[in-house]
């Protein structure tokens, strides 16, 4: 068996694995990040670890779990060592990854959490953490008596780092949400106002006055690493790494350019730096998440398992690029800081990685949740303009052959009023069912006389064949 990785065992990596271009022991903590989990390792850490191997100092990163210990027990016997390990159609690579300098678990250390959040070299706290963990209502506001009866939530962790910054008269923090949230920075900032104003009001007046919360968007597929992929980064690297992380090459990370204070070079490794990040995360939900979508259904119907499966075959790829191209991007009201067409070529390129299989089951699941912001909203700003949209009725007709629950098993909150609505209506009734002004999704966009007989014949084709 393979030595574990470590401080001391570093000098034993493979010639292969690249180290850190700094001396990531002599780095104090810069960075509170809460919810340290795969994708904040493969993500945040990784640009903090390129911005001091360009220079920067004292960016290291305390890492909180707000629940488990896992990642603690993996890492810290590491002295916070990982490696990152990219997996494409053309080979891997691995890095070692150094920027992580401390460990706490809050159920069993609230009070450090609190104190490396009061400290004077910390300039920012970073969060990836569950949509649950924000606790919000049906209507977005924060549910502040599940807050009260939860405990150690976030929002009891920055509350107390807050208050002791202000005793000990601190600057304020920026607080960054990296989740794959809507307005993400909005969400954090309006949930911890609203708590604060409960348990102190007068600290709600100096968080909004000496703090920001900048919106972010990130993405990178990090897929949970298995005792196999384990066992192949042992061989690869030359030791043990329990805390490895395996993940795409693809990576991106937008962020609103509103600090309270420093903060690391993270444009230095390809982070943008823009003052409005709502139209690159309308980008992503439309060209990205639209693609997967139809990926999805597209590709189920045809018998593929998986994204690069689907996107390689001639009767599906072609439908995507026209998707995302000529529909989604048209659909969009892009910043000069946005190259769409270039933003298309990278997503083609990341849908066909072969060497980390995407699931186009997973992808599937929940569909009558995503498709009103990913196609129907896309759809309705199109047609407002006269323009067609065949590639995309023609993903939608695969949707709703898929929910029709005859083939592959369908994974919905909606599955069995779907269902039941396909018996009654029939091919012919589905599309006003669904889509009509009464319709069970209705919304902006209704499907015109020529829109619903496109998706009727494609309906009862049963293959979704488009011709040109």
């Amino acid at each position: 068996m393979s030595a574990r990785l470590g401080a001391g065992t570093v000098d034993r990596l493979s010639p292969g694995v690249a180290r850190p271009g700094y001396d990531w022991a002599a780095q104090r903590v810069g960075i509170v990040h809460l919810g340290i989990g795969a994708f904040h390792r493969a993500h945040q850490a990784v640009y903090t670890d390129a911005a001091m191997a360009a220079g920067d100092r004292d960016w290291g990163i305390a890492g909180v779990s707000l629940r488990s210990a896992s990642v603690r027990d993996a890492l810290a016997p590491q002295d916070g060592l990982y490696t990152v390990t990219q997996r494409g159609s053309d080979g891997e690579s691995a890095a070692l990854i150094g920027a992580i300098r401390e460990l706490v678990v809050a159920p069993q250390s609230p009070n450090r959490v609190a104190e490396l959040l009061a400290s004077p070299n910390v300039h920012l706290a970073t969060l990836t953490v569950t949509e649950k963990a924000y606790h919000r209502r049906a209507d977005g506001t924060l549910d502040v008596e599940a807050v009260a009866a939860a405990g150690g939530t976030l929002y009891h962790h920055l509350a107390d780092g807050l208050a002791r910054r202000r005793a000990d008269k601190l600057p304020g923090l920026t607080l960054l949400s990296c989740d794959n949230l809507a307005d993400n920075g909005g969400v954090l900032a309006r949930g911890l106002a609203t708590w604060l104003d409960r348990v102190d009001p007068a600290l709600r007046r100096w968080f909004e006055v000496r703090c920001s919360c900048p919106g972010t968007m990130v993405d990178r597929i990090v897929p949970a690493v298995t005792d196999a992929d384990l066992d192949r980064v042992a061989a690869t690297i030359g030791l043990r790494d329990e805390g490895a992380v395996v993940t795409e090459p693809f990576r991106q990370w937008v962020i609103e350019d509103r600090f309270a204070g420093p903060r690391p070079r993270w444009e230095l490794d390809g982070a943008q730096l823009v003052a409005d990040v709502a139209p690159f995360e309308a980008a992503k939900l439309r060209m990205l998440n639209g693609a997967h979508s139809a990926l999805a259904y597209l590709g189920l119907l045809a018998g593929h398992a998986f994204v690069h499966q689907a996107v390689a075959d001639p009767a599906i790829g072609p439908t995507i690029e026209r998707l995302m191209r000529d529909e989604a991007a048209a659909s969009l009201s892009p910043t000069p800081d946005q190259d769409l067409a270039a933003y298309a070529d990278a997503l083609l390129a990341r849908f066909r990685n072969e060497g980390l299989p995407h699931r186009l089951a997973q992808i599937a699941t929940d569909g009558s949740q995503k498709i009103p912001q990913r196609w129907l909203e896309p759809l309705a700003i199109n047609a407002a303009q006269g323009r067609r949209s065949p590639a995309t009725l023609r993903a939608l007709a695969a949707w709703m052959i898929h929910v029709r629950g005859t083939g592959t098993p369908v994974a919905d909150p909606l599955a069995q009023q779907l269902a039941q609505l396909w018996a009654k209506a029939g091919t012919e009734g589905i599309v006003p069912a669904l889509f009509g002004p009464a319709g069970l999704l209705a919304c902006a966009w209704q499907p015109d006389p020529q829109d619903a007989a496109l998706l009727t014949r494609l309906l009862n084709d049963g293959q979704v064949q488009l011709t040109p």
